[in-house]
This record gives C-alpha cells, structure tokens and sequence, in this order.
C-alpha cells in the first residue's frame, strides 16, 4: 500500500489515500449484487481474495458467515483490516490468491474484486483455478472485474495501454465472453452475470457510493494534494476517453 510517490502509486491506493472506499469498478451498486447473488448464509465458510479496504469485507461479514478469511499480499491491507474487524471466525491472512494453502473442498463461496483484472491471461487462470480447488462442489465463485465492449484487437491494446499509464498497473480487462470463458475452462458454469457503466470517477457515482460529506471530504483531499489531482485527473481522462467501450462485470459462477 505505497502511497509516497503519487507518481509510481499505483492508482487504486491514491484514492483511498485521498478518503475513497468504494473501489471497484462497478461501484457499491454491482458490489452490491455480488454479494446478494452469493445467498450467504450462516453456513458459510468464506474466502476473500484481495479484499482491499474492507468495504465488501464488511458487507460479508455482516451476514454473519460460519466463517470468514480474507486473503491479501500487501502486510499493510492485512494488519489494517486484522485491526479493523474482529472475531473469533473472522481472519486475514498474508498469502497469494494463486497459493492460498487453503484446504481443498473447504470453503463454500470465494469471491474477488478488482483484481483478476490486475493480472495477464495465465494469471488470471491461475487465481480461477485456486478458487475451484478450495471451494466445495457446487460453491460458488464471484468476480467483480473490469470489462471491454466493442473491441477490436487493436483497441483493446490501446485501452491496455492507457491504463497502464495511468494507474501504473498492467490492467487486463477482458469481454463477457472471455471471463465467462476463463471462468468455464476451469470448471465452472455462469450462473448470473450483471453490469454498470464503469464510471469510478464521475461526481455521480463518487455521490453514490461515498455519501455527501465522505464526498465533499474526498474533493477537498483531492483539491489540496496536487501530486494526487495529477493522477486522478489523468485516470478520469482515460476512463473518458475509453467510457463507450469499457463497463464493469460481476460474474457469478458454480463449481460443477
């Protein structure tokens, strides 16, 4: 969670500096409906990947699940979320969400946000397939990712290219079609699949998810770090530039 170079930080970890805690790409709306489209129950043993600020850790556990782990590789999202909720089911862990060290057939629902986009094609089978061997058959496994419409190849690079300039992460969004078929190679069927706008930045959504005085809060953080609007302002241009092409997805899948 490097936030002290704006420069090099990567764009996610700048907006929670600057106060955001809704920071997936589909917003508290589409986060919303993954956690719905789980039907947690308190039979559940749960698996987080990558739970990141907490936000949807706390609409998890709110549901009180047999048990709860989230799973993260950044020590400081892992002490700061261990400090942050407490109990005797609840845990985060230090670990890679390709090499949980879970048990196999253990855990009854797995989800992750925002971070299968994080990683190249391979990589992303990687974590998909983790996820199938914790969870128990029939479990389901949730994504809430970055999206492509309408693209050719050459767009797509395009679009690869200017996210990774900047939110200096090698972001690789994906179609409908190619995450419903990551998530089937390796033995899952789609059981529903929702989408938004992929607005993370428009004033409307920032509203939405944040509140009025988190809001107001964000915009004067915003306003008074320069180094910070720097990226966020180029962030927003390149979400501007792709919007026609480019939505948020939450896939919801069963372990057959």
């Amino acid at each position: 969670m490097d936030t002290t170079d704006f420069a090099k930080a990567q764009g996610h970890w700048i907006l929670a500096k600057m106060g955001k805690r809704v920071l997936r790409p589909g917003g508290k709306e589409l986060t919303q409906k993954l956690v719905s489209g789980l039907h947690i129950s308190h039979q559940d043993d749960i698996v987080e990947f990558a739970p990141g600020m907490g936000f949807t850790a706390s609409l998890t556990i709110a549901q009180q699940p047999k048990s709860y782990v989230g799973v993260d590789a950044d020590e400081d999202v892992v002490k700061m979320l261990g400090e942050k909720f407490k109990g005797e089911n609840i845990k985060f862990v230090l670990g890679n969400a390709a090499q949980t060290s879970l048990e196999n057939n253990s855990k009854d629902k797995v989800y992750g946000e925002a971070m299968l986009t994080m990683h190249a094609d391979h990589r992303k089978s990687e974590i998909i397939k983790e996820a199938h061997r914790i969870l128990k058959k029939g479990g389901f496994y949730a994504i809430h990712e970055l999206g492509l419409v309408e693209v050719d190849t050459d767009l797509k690079n395009e679009i690869q290219r200017d996210l990774a300039l900047s939110i200096k992460v090698n972001a690789r969004p994906l179609t409908e079609t190619e995450w419903k078929t990551l998530l089937e190679q390796e033995g899952f069927k789609i059981k529903e699949v929702y989408t938004n706008g992929m607005y993370l930045l428009d004033f409307k959504r920032v509203l939405e998810d944040e509140g009025i005085l988190r809001s107001l809060k964000i915009g004067y953080n915003i306003a008074v770090n320069a180094p910070a609007r720097k990226r966020i302002v180029e962030m927003y241009r390149v979400f501007q530039k792709h919007r026609q092409h480019m939505n948020a997805i939450v896939l919801i899948a069963e372990k057959i």
